[in-house]
């Protein structure tokens, strides 16, 4: 056969490839975040609607898939915190990036699971910090520059309040799943200085059931 009349490699696998990838990579974030960690690799082949040797030929692994999807977020969140930096008015930068936060904390399961886990990975846990944590400083030193802080806080505080409000989340979940947004309103009327206006809270409070009913789905999780 004439080397020239030979066929090139065909490029539609390659597209193909790449598409699969991210309706695996779209799946896999959907599910993490509707049911946390606990999926398999074939609930995320269904809801990609490729075959389970797709996706297993693309990771070998749920932990692979789980950093891909992590890397993802992390990417996300380094995004929202650099536009939040660019915001005309420096409190409301704050508050753009800490609703961010606590929104994609709150209602994804899955990435919430992941920061937990990176805990005992210092290493990672670091890598997550690094990339995000200069950015917050400087969202949080503009904003102290404007007066729109309260004295002292600092970018740590900023991250305890986002895992504060996630806790609560998490608790409150199976009873009232909207109730982390009071507490976000009230940690962010705490960052304020006097001169900026108190947040509206406008979810009320868990009831006594409600927070004995999630006292009792708390105990239920940790003793399956």
């Amino acid at each position: 056969m004439n080397p020239a009349s030979t066929p090139a490699p065909p490029r539609r696998l390659r597209a193909d490839a790449a598409r699969n990838q991210q309706r695996i990579l779209a799946a896999a974030s959907e599910l993490f975040a509707e049911h946390g960690l606990e999926i398999t690799l074939d609930d995320v082949a269904e809801r990609a609607g490729v075959g389970v040797g797709t996706v297993y030929r693309r990771f070998a692994n749920k932990k692979e898939l789980i950093g891909e999807v992590f890397a993802q977020k992390i990417d996300e969140f380094a995004v929202a915190a650099e536009d939040a930096t660019r915001h005309a008015d420096a409190w409301l930068g704050v508050v753009q990036f800490f609703e961010y936060a606590c929104t994609h904390l709150a209602t994804n399961r899955g990435f919430s699971d992941v920061l937990l886990e990176l805990e005992d990975d210092l290493e990672r846990f670091a890598q997550v910090r690094d990339r995000i944590k200069p950015t917050v400083g400087r969202l949080i030193d503009r904003a102290q520059a404007a007066g729109a802080l309260a004295p002292g806080i600092e970018p740590s505080d900023f991250f305890a309040l986002i895992h504060m409000v996630d806790a609560l989340a998490e608790f409150a979940r199976p009873v009232n799943p909207d109730t982390w947004q009071r507490y976000m309103a009230i940690a962010l009327n705490g960052l304020r200085s006097d001169s900026v206006p108190r947040r509206p809270l406008t979810v009320p409070p868990l009831s006594d059931d409600e927070v004995e009913q999630a006292k009792g789905c708390t105990g239920r999780r940790r003793n399956p």
